[in-house]
């Protein structure tokens, strides 16, 4: 997959057929829309396009700051380019942008830039200054431009709406099963490995601190989870706590990360967690022995649970 950060980067090699979104989760919903605009590009020998923004239009336009995204940019260019789609375009979203006019819109970037021949487009989508053109609209251009326009179904929209409120929903709650039901794939976050107290040791459940650097990236609710592991391309199975830490010292927001059978220095790298299964709440403990009686509770039941995953 080529991936252009602008645009104005890219360079169709023929015709095109494009579709248009944030993709934020590339759950399932969004999957349907991606093997779509695949198989229709092989059908008319066409390059495929998927064209969407960063920052998402939210923090430019609404100036939502504290908006939450399933995917880092790194994760949805993974996750969309394991569909086969020939190109990705991330184009930076500004106030400049968003007042295109919608046949600016049109004529500038879809008809001259992307030099399409088919847009693959929800019923529902909205384009253009103040977002005022509608389906109606693009169809009329399609006309006057000499391309063709599929609409994604109520239905298909729909579905593709509640699945990215229920994701969020869900990985709010702790209930990962859910969030990765209809995600079609585990959630997972990814970070470099810092330096912590070293507490965990004392107690002989040494864990990895791990920074997110994107804080915009959605973290699930505060607890205990099953999780396994990808360092180097290995595989490793652990337990993972998200929270403050009450019963040492309550601070900030910490994820660390113990993996059993492992005993590798791993600080600076870059490890990425994929979420199983949530087993408790964050608790404070009246002593380090009761919360390392508990933890060793954890590690029994996250074992289990383990078996079903491999």
């Amino acid at each position: 997959m080529n991936i252009h950060n602008n645009i104005n980067l890219f360079q169709a090699k023929g015709k095109t057929i494009v579709t248009i979104g944030t993709f934020d989760g590339v759950h399932l919903g969004h999957q349907k829309v991606l093997t779509k605009l695949k198989n229709a590009a092989i059908v008319r020998e066409a390059e495929s396009v998927l064209l969407t923004f960063f920052p998402h239009p939210r923090m430019i336009l609404q100036q939502d700051l504290d908006i939450k995204l399933l995917n880092t940019i790194e994760e949805k260019k993974e996750l969309i380019s394991s569909f086969g789609i020939d190109n990705l375009i991330i184009h930076p979203f500004d106030a400049k942008f968003s007042r295109l006019t919608a046949e600016d819109f049109v004529k500038t970037i879809l008809v001259n830039q992307l030099n399409l021949c088919k847009i693959i487009i929800g019923y529902d989508h909205r384009f253009g200054r103040n977002r005022t053109a509608t389906i109606e609209d693009l169809i009329a251009f399609g006309e006057k431009y000499n391309f063709e326009v599929e609409q994604i179904t109520a239905k298909e929209i729909d579905e593709i709406s509640i699945s990215s409120t229920k994701i969020r929903t869900a990985l709010l709650e702790g209930d990962i099963k859910t969030a990765n039901t209809f995600l079609g794939y585990k959630y997972n976050l990814t970070g470099a490995v810092i330096e912590g107290k070293k507490i965990g040791r004392t107690i002989n459940f040494p864990t990895a601190n791990i920074k997110v650097s994107e804080n915009y990236k959605l973290i699930p609710k505060n607890g205990v989870y099953v999780v396994s592991a990808n360092i180097d391309n290995d595989e490793y199975f652990g337990m993972m706590n998200i929270g403050t830490n009450p019963t040492i010292s309550e601070g900030n927001q910490s994820i660390e990360v113990h993996l059993f059978d492992f005993n590798k220095s791993i600080y600076d790298k870059e490890i990425k967690i994929s979420f199983l299964e949530r087993i408790r709440d964050e608790r404070k403990f009246d002593s380090l022995e009761d919360l390392k009686i508990q933890l060793e509770k954890d590690k029994t039941l996250s074992i289990e649970k383990i078996e079903q995953y491999k």
